[in-house]
Parts: C-alpha cells; sequence; structure tokens
C-alpha cells in the first residue's frame, strides 16, 4: 500500500460526495431490493462515480461494490466500497449515514476511509499508520471496565434470537444498570468513527457484509482500538460468511476477554 493508495481513496471519496450532496434532503428516486433493503439514486450515482475512477485508474485491481456488485474479484488487490452506509438515514435527512471505501490485499483490509459527506468529516486509517480525522490524529480512549463503556449498535433488530440475547447481555453489563445503560442506537459507519475519536466504547452488531466493515477495521484499529468477530478473531475477508457478519469493535482492547465473557 502507497501514498498513492490513500491519496485514490480520498478521490474516490470527494467524487462519492459530490454525487450525493446535490441529492439530500431533495429530490431522489428509490426503490426495494431483492434484500428487502433500500436503494437511491444517490446510492448508485455515488457507487458509479467511484467505480469510474477504480476503473480507468486501477483497471487490474478488483471491485467490490454494493450496488453493482463484484469486478475482478480473483484480484489480490480489491476496492471495497459502500457508497452510502446508512440509506435509511439519508432517506430520513439524518446526516448521520457515510460513505465507506476500503483496499483490501489478499483478503485484509490496510486501508479504509468513513466520509460523512454532509458535514464534511472524514475519518482516514492505513495498517501501520495511525487514524486521521479531517487530517488530524485521533485516538480511542481508554476504558476501565465494561461497566465504565458506552455502548452503540445500528439496531437491536438487525440480531436474530441469539445474537440478541447475546447484545442484551452487553447491554446489562454496560452501565452497570440491568434497565438501561449508556447505549447509543441507530449510526451505521458514524459510530465507528467515533470510537475512533474516542467518544464510544463499545460496538456490537452483526449481520454485516463485508462492504459494511472492511473499511472499519483500518480507522478503529489505526485509532487504538481493535474490531473482531464475536469469536474475538481479527475480520477478514471471510469473516462475512463464516461469522454471519457479526463484529466486535472496541476502543479499549483490553476489554475484549470482558465483552466475550459477558456475551456467553
Amino acid at each position: 500500500m502507497t501514498d498513492a493508495d490513500q491519496a485514490l481513496a480520498h478521490r474516490l471519496a470527494d467524487a462519492a460526495a459530490e454525487a450525493i450532496r446535490p441529492l439530500f434532503r431533495g429530490d431522489w428516486q428509490s426503490e426495494t431490493k431483492s434484500d428487502r433493503s433500500p436503494v437511491t439514486q444517490a446510492d448508485r450515482a455515488a457507487e458509479a462515480a467511484m467505480r469510474a475512477i477504480i476503473e480507468a485508474e486501477r483497471p487490474d485491481e478488483g471491485i467490490l461494490g454494493e450496488e453493482y456488485g463484484a469486478r475482478n474479484e480473483n484480484a489480490g488487490r480489491r476496492w471495497v466500497l459502500d457508497p452510502i452506509d446508512g440509506t435509511l438515514s439519508f432517506m430520513a435527512g439524518r446526516p448521520i449515514f457515510g460513505t465507506l471505501i476500503a483496499l483490501m490485499q489478499d483478503g485484509w483490509p490496510v486501508l479504509g476511509v468513513i466520509d460523512q459527506p454532509i458535514a464534511r468529516e472524514r475519518w482516514t486509517g492505513r495498517i501501520g499508520e495511525g487514524t486521521t480525522f479531517n487530517g488530524k490524529p485521533v485516538t480511542t480512549r481508554a476504558c476501565k471496565e465494561l461497566a465504565d463503556a458506552r455502548l452503540a449498535t445500528s439496531s437491536p433488530h438487525y440480531f436474530d434470537a441469539d445474537e440478541a440475547d447475546a447484545y442484551m447481555k452487553v447491554a446489562a453489563t454496560v452501565g452497570g444498570n440491568e434497565r438501561q445503560g449508556p447505549i447509543i442506537y441507530g449510526g451505521d459507519c458514524y459510530n465507528y468513527g467515533l470510537l475512533a475519536s474516542g467518544h464510544i466504547d463499545v460496538i456490537v452488531e452483526a449481520g454485516l457484509a463485508l462492504y459494511d466493515y472492511a473499511a472499519l477495521v483500518p480507522v478503529v484499529e489505526g485509532a487504538g482500538g481493535t474490531m473482531s468477530d464475536w469469536q474475538g478473531n481479527p475480520l477478514d475477508a471471510d469473516s462475512a460468511s463464516s461469522e454471519n457478519g457479526r463484529v466486535i469493535a472496541l476502543g479499549d482492547p483490553a476489554r475484549l476477554d470482558d465483552v466475550l465473557e459477558a456475551m456467553g
């Protein structure tokens, strides 16, 4: 991975943002996909803009996008794109969605961008280097006990029954209050940026596809945190299928065993 890769990732984020901004809280078309999730004109325009750049400048590298699928899928280097992570938030006019851009090398995420185009907030993570927020270094915060943590998840409705049970055990531990600890719902990828900046401590989710989590890993880990599946294993290209996209993100890696114990 080179500085040129990072520069390209920023250009991709800029191109997606230019496609999204004119449509936010404006007039756009949408439909429901076969998996019953929504897709808008902005999702497709943003991904098309990013893919056009990669195809012109990196024709030998792979692409996996949420809206337009795979190209050169066996390539060792592959760009993984989610043009709008949090489409429902975009549709509702809530500026907490984000564009996700990852570069993967041999199945491992090595570069990630979380871009919020309306607030113009951008987290960038790169393996071996620290994470930045709008160009300035950020770090996660220490969390001495799980009871002191702020917990986030996009929605408890994304869990199946067993997953929901495991999540609720963590929720009961956080804040030391079985009824309601400091828990944030909603936010999708934006929560991971907030975790990287030291505002959230734990995120627990399930059912994520590769394009949902690939960009998050370098951002979180470059800020001093860690991401794993629900067994504590690092995330790679196979985690979406082998572990049903179950993800734990932690600002303080020392709390991993505590979360796994709570879930068990």
